[in-house]
């Protein structure tokens, strides 16, 4: 008989808002992110502007809202003016990050308005590694002065008469770590981004800054990092930066499948430091988290980018997604919608080609990987409120993360249309699940609208360029409301579910 996991469902316990921008993902550039990806003047869906509008169609069916750009490593040796003005006279640099040529022929305007017509809001990065405040600041100026200064006049001249106005600024890139240009220690880095960030707000005070975080958890200096950049930073900045990246090590799928349970406690012992730093200060401001990159990625098949070749657009971590990552990057998705009370923004990165939901060929076709999927469900259907629910049954015991529910889940309710929204997993490989949740309070009288499954027989099954739909999600899950007012549905093993609810007989 299959494994049963139970949790129970009340609009009146609620965690806290879907803010939007947890939809958020990343162009870097790197790779064939942007170049062969968004922009290809000589691709034959190329708009005027040189963008590609069949990857611009599937980036709106991905649901995106926000997009940070434009890196990532890159940014930490970008000088943002070679990438404005007439594109003839703009300079081919070394970046040292990818050991790549960067024409610059996609700059500051073309990304932004490329951005704004694709309805996605912009989360810019700043160059704290080999410049500082004043670079800063004159960028802010460019992109949000409406006119009357020398750098948004620049702008205007340059065709753009309109402002910008981007309101969301990340404060360098993973200045933690050693591979970083222009790498600082936690000291170093505080005092600078304090007094990049007093800067940029004295040109636009309507922004809000991003501190850097650590890289990743397993950082040696994780914790001291966090809590010596907020002693410097904390009355500038408005959110603290997370970063992660989950593999599959040595055949260990179980370990793989729970790790949502990770980035649980990472998020976790973020705040716990963030708040530790407000109760020493005694600041009233809560810091909020950008988890502003996070996704899949099979780092340990990466030569580094000190073993790379220089070249022009060079195909750098162009991972292929399988049915059980695309089950883990929606394990993800549940466990940040889960800290939706402290975790405000995340990027899913990258956005196309580069470890992305969206594959593109040099004059030829764009697909969708099978980790699209669940990104665009989540975003269109998972909004409003997240409920608070606690699930109890079957667990699995994993050889990194311990003893975890074989469920993963998040439920959403949007007040306006009353409509419920669970997203679930079974991190089982061999036994299907029961899922059963009791429905309490104003949901009394609900009833399934659809079940969306995503799943295989062969866990392993990918979406490629000769088979883009390979693996896609069906609409046959088979979910109901029984008598006595529960959700119940069997999960297959290895899957991802979107089970809507709404009111009605």
């Amino acid at each position: 008989m299959p494994h049963t996991a139970r949790f129970t469902v009340d609009p009146e316990f609620t965690v806290g808002e879907v803010d939007p921008r947890l939809y958020g993902t990343f162009v870097e550039h790197m790779g064939r992110c942007v170049y062969t990806g968004i922009y290809e003047p000589e691709h034959p869906s190329a708009d005027a502007a040189g963008f590609r509008t069949d990857v611009a169609d599937l980036v709106r069916e991905l649901g995106t809202g926000l997009v940070r750009y434009p890196g990532g490593n890159f940014v930490s040796g970008y000088h943002w003016e070679d990438g404005v003005g007439p594109a003839a006279e703009r300079p081919r640099r070394l970046d040292l990050a990818w050991r790549s040529i960067e024409t610059n022929q996609v700059g500051t305007n073309e990304f932004l308005t490329w951005a704004k017509e694709q309805g996605l809001d912009p989360m810019m990065a700043v160059n704290l590694g080999t410049r500082g405040i004043d670079a800063a600041r004159a960028l802010v100026e460019y992109c949000n002065q409406p006119g009357g200064t020398a750098w948004s006049d620049l702008r205007i001249k340059h065709g753009y008469s309109a402002p910008h106005d981007v309101k969301l600024w990340c404060l360098g890139n993973e200045m933690d770590g050693p591979w970083q240009t222009g790498h600082k220690t936690a000291t170093e880095y505080g005092r600078l981004a304090a007094e990049t960030g007093k800067a940029m707000r004295q040109v636009d005070p309507t922004i809000e800054l991003v501190a850097c975080g650590s890289s990743n958890a397993a950082m040696p200096t994780f914790g001291t990092w966090e809590r010596e950049v907020l002693e410097q930073t904390y009355d500038e900045v408005d959110y603290l930066s997370l970063h992660a990246y989950y593999e599959e090590f040595d055949g260990d799928r179980a370990s793989f499948l729970a790790s949502g349970a990770h980035m649980d406690q990472y998020i976790r012992d973020v705040v716990a430091t963030a708040d530790h730093v407000r109760a020493a200060r005694g600041a009233k401001k809560h810091i909020r988290l950008s988890f502003d990159e996070w996704n899949v990625w099979y780092a340990a098949r990466f030569v580094g980018e000190r073993n790379l070749e220089t070249a022009e657009t060079p195909r750098l971590i162009e991972d292929t997604y399988s049915v059980t990552d695309a089950v883990v990057v929606g394990s993800l998705l549940i466990t940040l919608l889960r800290n939706a009370d402290r975790v405000a923004i995340a990027c899913l990165a990258q956005l196309v080609n580069v470890i992305a939901p969206i594959r593109s060929e040099p004059g030829g076709p764009s697909w969708r990987q099978t980790i699209f999927h669940p990104f665009a469900q989540a975003a269109r259907f998972a909004t409003g409120k997240v409920l608070r629910t606690e699930v109890t049954g079957s667990r699995i015991d994993t050889e990194r993360h311990g003893d975890v529910p074989a469920l993963d889940s998040v439920v959403t309710y949007d007040e306006e249309s009353g409509a419920v929204t669970v997203l679930a997993v079974n991190r089982g490989q061999e036994e299907s699940l029961n899922l059963r949740a009791e429905l309490r309070g104003a949901l009394s009288g609900y009833r399934v609208l659809e079940h969306l499954v995503l799943a295989d027989q062969d866990p392993d099954a990918v979406n490629t360029q000769a088979e883009p739909d390979r693996v896609t999600p069906r609409a046959d899950g088979g979910a109901e409301v029984s008598a006595d007012g529960a959700l119940e549905a069997r999960l297959a093993p290895v899957s991802w579910h979107v089970i809507r609810l709404v009111p009605g007989a």
